[in-house]
């Protein structure tokens, strides 16, 4: 079977986002893009669709339940959330779901700046293994992938997106 491109991936993920925010009052609908994968898909999004609200980031390290077990990321990106997230519609938009914490994490640091009227999962690339019960509103594609490896996001000075297969590094 032959694997998607990020690109293609990308494309499907747009498309989806597209029909989501069509649902919705445009002037209340904002992207919040998980740092760092997220944030680079939210960073193209704005552009490609033409969005004029303001996007959101966020570091969901010090949010997580299992910290303990994989340390701290070292990304110094801070969150950064500078509208009002009060009723607003939130599309929260990362690049891998898989076990639920991330976005566990990330549902519980936006409540911490407001109660937003809805809040969207949507993801690149869905690779099943949940352990809590979340689910995207919108995927990329769905590519399962065993344990012990990873998906990793890459782009290039066109913004253009790129994904391989790593194993995981003992000790993670």
């Amino acid at each position: 079977m032959q694997l998607p491109t990020a690109e293609q991936l990308y494309m499907q993920l747009k498309k989806g986002i597209e029909e989501l925010i069509k649902t919705k009052p445009l002037h209340q609908v904002h992207l919040v893009g998980i740092y760092s994968g997220g944030a680079w898909i939210v960073q193209r999004l704005q552009k490609d669709l033409n969005l004029t609200n303001e996007v959101g980031y966020l570091n969901t390290s010090f949010y997580r339940d299992d910290f303990h077990k994989i340390g701290l990321h070292t990304q110094k990106q801070p969150t950064q959330i500078l509208f009002d997230v009060n009723d607003k519609h939130i599309i929260v938009v990362d690049d891998i779901l898989y076990t639920g914490r991330t976005i566990r994490a990330t549902m519980n640091e936006l409540f911490d700046y407001g109660r937003p009227a809805s809040i969207a999962l949507a993801v690149l690339i869905d690779r099943g293994g949940r352990q809590l019960p979340i689910e995207a509103n919108v995927v990329g594609g769905y590519i399962p992938l065993a344990q012990g490896t990873n998906f990793v996001l890459s782009y290039n000075e066109q913004h253009l997106f790129d994904i391989a297969i790593e194993k995981e590094k003992s000790g993670v």
